[in-house]
């Protein structure tokens, strides 16, 4: 028997930003400072009512962008906490900028924050929540 590790391991197939997950988002987010953003649009396979993204969808998004800010302080971890807020319907095949933020850090528990918003920068969906840290990263390294 094989001990499994405890550290999240990026096998590039991850739903949100899997580079080899070929149903997946493929997102890519960059880093600046204690802040991820991404550009993408939401094909049209991620309908939740018509033309408009599934709400799942849109729950991904907001945890990806706070996994990626949790990365920008040097943390690859878990979700341990996440609420959502839908505030407008979510478009699907229109430009999207998705952004995670630090708001906290204590230890190895980090505060997140996310939006998304569309091109016209109207707020769409926000989310917060905890990060748990299971490994400590080059700080913006995640997915690379």
């Amino acid at each position: 028997m094989v001990a499994q590790s405890n550290e999240p391991i990026d096998d590039g197939r991850c739903f949100a930003c899997g580079r080899h997950n070929p149903i997946g988002l493929r997102l890519h987010f960059r880093i600046e400072g204690e802040t991820a953003t991404c550009e993408t649009a939401l094909p049209a396979v991620f309908q939740g009512w018509r033309d408009v993204a599934h709400g799942g969808i849109v729950m991904s998004l907001i945890d990806e962008a706070m996994a990626y800010a949790a990365s920008a302080v040097g943390w690859k971890g878990v979700t341990a906490e996440c609420t959502t807020r839908f505030r407008q319907p979510v478009p699907l095949e229109a430009p999207l900028v998705i952004r995670g933020k630090v708001a906290w850090q204590r230890r190895n528990v980090v505060g997140v924050t996310a939006e998304i918003l569309d091109a016209n920068g109207t707020l769409l969906a926000s989310g917060e929540g905890k990060f748990v840290g299971k490994a400590r990263i080059e700080p913006g390294t995640l997915g690379r």
